[in-house]
């Protein structure tokens, strides 16, 4: 399926947010913008407008939008709201999950391995995103799914990166196949527990994510 023209230069304005083009505190003009993808505005507001939901660039009243970096604390304080989320996620759906959506997540993680073979992280993403987000709908609890898709639209640029550290790909999968198991034996506590590991940052993983973010804090000093 052909992806929306402004998905992909929002990915690509993601890539040159972390690669420092765009630092910390940069106007993203759209005129600018529009020139440099030659295309016309609408995509590019769209693709912004994806941006700021994720809060990796902040639109200010009268003056337009511009790029937020999150600092390493903030950063590290919602990756581990979101474990929590996810892990709560996960062990009410051990037990409310549909077989068809069990069938679904397996679905679903035959064709995340196909983007592992072939080392396709942005196509890994898509479905990734997709699992995660059967089994908050399938956690029977509306609130708790609105809030870990809330955050989940916050934290989407940093987990898409992290996927690009070396092996992170392979060893996602196993866990993603671990959380299936789980749910498919009724497991809460295991399958909360799956999901807490991983989706929590430390580590290599957390040292890659803050990699990705000097460039902007470099251009600033």
């Amino acid at each position: 399926m052909e992806r929306k023209r402004s998905d992909r230069i929002a990915d690509e304005l993601e890539g040159l947010i972390f690669d420092g083009t765009f630092p910390d505190g940069a106007r993203l003009d759209e005129v600018m913008l529009a020139e440099r993808f030659d295309v016309s505005r609408t995509p590019i507001r769209e693709a912004l407008h994806r941006l700021t939901l994720s809060g990796l660039v902040e639109q200010l009243p009268r003056r337009g939008v511009f790029v937020r970096q999150p600092g390493p604390v903030e950063l590290i304080e919602m990756f581990e709201v979101m474990a929590e989320l996810e892990a709560a996620c996960a062990r009410l759906a051990a037990t409310r999950i549909s077989d068809a959506a069990l069938d679904k997540l397996a679905e679903i993680n035959a064709r995340c391995m196909e983007a592992v073979a072939a080392q396709d992280a942005d196509a890994y993403y898509r479905e990734n995103e997709s699992f995660h987000a059967l089994i908050y709908a399938q956690s029977g609890n509306g609130f708790l799914e609105g809030e870990a898709l809330r955050l989940q639209r916050r934290l989407q640029p940093f987990r898409r990166t992290q996927l690009r550290l070396r092996g992170r790909l392979r060893q996602s999968m196993a866990e993603h196949e671990a959380v299936l198991a789980a749910l498919c034996d009724a497991d809460g506590a295991q399958a909360a527990d799956i999901m807490r590991a991983h989706v929590a940052v430390q580590g290599e993983k957390f040292h890659h994510l803050l990699a990705s973010l000097k460039p902007a804090a470099a251009a600033n000093s």
